[in-house]
């Protein structure tokens, strides 16, 4: 029967389950909103979703939502963090289209098949739900900082992530450190959200909240032709560019890049192509990506 559910009403039942299992309930006000459909509408494709999976949601009459049960288990839509996250980077409801994997457009396009550095589901999972409900996470994490081999058990109070291109991070409040910080998501092990409000916000968290100009130019060690091929490929303005970023992810956008970061511009300008022309104004922001 799966399979003669019309596309539309599949995506329906696709976010119904991301909501519950993610952000731990679904109502009908939040499936309408997000689809523009009408709450009778809404309440049809709830009690669809009912009929086909009648294990996997129980109503919380104090939440006026379906929460996920015991049972729980995916029929629909694929929540593995790989499939989600670029949902939530990107804004969408929905990543599934009805053509599969045969290109829409007709054209061929790769991806670099990088290592897969994410969290098991049900970690991610707490900590959406603590970012959405603004509580307290207790965690346990692999800290490169600490050199045995025991995970650490933490308290944070996480309020954004971050793809820096390689992997994701968690932007959070440390109870330990009395700062914000970030946490690699694949180096958390467990996560469990804690019924305890969350002392701080976004708002209190400067780097966070702070842009910064970044200034980049051309490596002075390539030659004219390049130095001009790279003003082309970055649109440059007076040979340089101009980016706008939270002072938090100042040093791995300037990783990412491949600026090089010496002083006396050391590194090969093959590789490192790039250089910061406002460094006495951003290495305050980012020692540790500054050599």
């Amino acid at each position: 029967m799966l399979h003669e559910i019309k596309f539309a009403t599949r995506q329906r039942l696709q976010f119904i389950e991301i909501m519950a299992y993610y952000l731990g309930h679904i109502s009908r006000s939040m499936l309408a909103k997000a689809y523009g459909i009408s709450d009778p509408a809404a309440t049809k494709d709830l009690k669809l979703y009912n009929d086909l999976a009648p294990e996997n949601l129980e109503y919380n009459p104090s939440l006026f939502s379906f929460v996920p049960s015991g049972k729980f288990d995916e029929v629909f839509a694929d929540l593995s963090p790989q499939s989600v996250l670029p949902m939530f980077s990107q804004n969408l409801l929905s990543i599934d289209n009805p053509s599969g994997n045969e290109p829409i457009y007709g054209i061929s396009v790769e991806n670099m098949p990088f290592p897969v550095r994410l969290p098991q589901k049900p970690v991610l999972a707490q900590l959406i739900r603590a970012m959405k409900n603004k509580r307290q996470l207790k965690i346990k994490y692999h800290s490169l900082s600490h050199r045995d081999d025991q995970q650490r058990s933490r308290i944070i109070e996480p309020h954004a992530l971050v793809n820096n291109g390689l992997r994701w991070h968690v932007r959070a409040y440390d109870h330990e450190h009395f700062d914000f910080r970030d946490y690699v998501l694949s180096r958390i092990t467990e996560a469990e959200k804690l019924e305890i409000e969350a002392e701080s916000s976004q708002s209190y968290d400067d780097e966070w909240m702070e842009y910064v100009s970044l200034q980049l130019k051309p490596h002075p060690g390539l030659y004219k032709k390049q130095r001009l091929a790279l003003n082309y490929d970055y649109n440059m303005l007076d040979d340089v560019i101009e980016i706008q970023v939270r002072r938090a992810l100042v040093g791995y956008l300037l990783q990412q890049m491949k600026v090089d970061t010496t002083e006396n511009y050391s590194l090969n300008p093959s590789a490192y192509q790039l250089i910061v022309s406002n460094r006495e104004e951003i290495e305050q922001y980012a020692g540790w990506a500054f050599m």
